[in-house]
């Protein structure tokens, strides 16, 4: 059991980084982060910046010197650099689970090896196999191996021929082609697993998306008793065949009632953010709480919640001469006495970019979410969710 006053190390310095860095001040530890973004939000308010690639070994030599435990934010730190740095510290999530999520080809062929549903898929890794693939995988979505999230890196395809081109448009990246299911619904399980297999299990959350980019999140997720206990055992199942440490996130897609698992995050996800504010342990302090071997945080959730992202798009308004620069109306939303905003701190706003986020608390699951949308509306977010 690591106990504070220690120091911690987190590998990535965006906004997860940066609630992970709050959680562990508040619960007495010191923290180094490793990011090379001179800007990094989670570095601002981190005890040290170690501002190198996550490949630098010389960085990653001092971070371990430094550091009793390590983590990451993001799933595409090189497996290698956590392999690397669990020759001297602990290090959770582990290399292995971190490199299954971090491939859509490891991952899918990892839940239909357990026997997890999911879509039907190919992996791509040229032309012909795109000519190969069954009839049964069109309509589909062709998306890029790594590095794809917030709808980068795919393409929904209706055809073989369709497919090719847009593989072509990838550059012959590595790609895997998933079956296009007609979706009820989109929903997320976040969880964390300790060293001693014991889960806890935060309320599902229900999922809308604008442009690729989760926009806002409902919890709990308006579904049956039954989905929302299938969707934590599933999710369970996952970080059980992981052998998973930490925080954990699960996405589906809900077709004709029933669960089809679309990816998982080994890290906290953007739809657990409401977490903070609406349960009595957030998923930050769980990764905490794993990295550390503490006994696992009390996951119950004391308010229903929705949770809307603000993206750097909401920074700029329609002018005479293009776009205009300028800061939101932030009094807008604090108009809202239910309301909790979060701003990441970032130093500069652009287009897509993930900028903060509201959450806004009731009783009442719909209740919070028509104030959740009027706030939406109120800062300037005017398209439907």
């Amino acid at each position: 059991m690591v106990l504070p006053p220690a120091t911690l190390g987190m590998l990535g310095g965006g906004q997860l980084g940066r609630f992970f860095v709050g959680a562990a001040h508040e619960m007495g530890y010191s923290v180094w982060v490793l990011d090379p973004d001179p800007h990094s939000p989670a570095a601002r308010i981190a005890d040290r910046h170690l501002l190198a690639a996550y490949d630098d070994y010389a960085a990653l030599d001092e971070l371990a010197r430094g550091c009793v435990a390590v983590s990451t934010e993001f799933e595409n730190v090189p497996a290698g650099t956590l392999d690397y740095l669990d020759k001297f510290v602990i290090v959770r999530p582990s290399a292995k689970a971190v490199s299954v999520c971090q491939n859509r080809i490891a991952e899918k062929t990892f839940l239909r090896d357990h026997g997890l549903p999911h879509a039907d898929f190919a992996a791509v890794h040229g032309e012909h196999d795109l000519r190969d693939a069954g009839d049964a995988l069109f309509p589909g979505i062709l998306k890029v191996a790594r590095f794809g999230y917030d709808g980068k890196g795919q393409a929904v395809v209706s055809s073989r021929e369709q497919a090719i081109a847009a593989y072509q448009q990838f550059r012959g990246e590595i790609c895997v082609l998933e079956r296009k299911l007609d979706l009820d619904c989109e929903v997320s399980a976040v969880l964390a697993r300790d060293d001693e297999g014991n889960v806890r299990s935060f309320p599902i959350a229900e999922n809308s998306h604008r442009k690729g980019i989760l926009d806002v999140s409902l919890v709990p997720a308006r579904a049956s008793c039954e989905l929302h206990a299938e969707a934590a055992h599933l999710a369970a199942r996952i970080a059980e065949g992981l052998d998973y440490v930490g925080t954990l996130a699960v996405e589906f897609f809900v077709v004709r009632s029933r669960l089809v698992i679309n990816e998982m995050a080994p890290r906290p996800h953007n739809s657990g953010h409401y977490t903070i504010d609406a349960c009595l342990t957030s998923q930050y302090e769980q990764q905490v709480r794993t990295l550390c071997g503490l006994p696992l945080g009390d996951a119950r959730a004391h308010s229903a919640a929705a949770m809307v992202n603000l993206l750097g798009d909401l920074w700029y308004e329609a002018s005479a001469t293009g776009h205009r620069y300028r800061e939101p109306d932030w009094a807008s939303l604090h108009a809202f006495p239910s309301l909790k905003l979060h701003l990441y701190g970032k130093h500069h706003a652009r287009p897509g970019r993930k900028m903060g986020h509201f959450t806004v608390l009731d009783n009442d699951p719909l209740r919070a979410r028509e104030l959740a949308l009027a706030a939406r509306t109120a800062i300037g977010i005017v398209d439907a969710a």
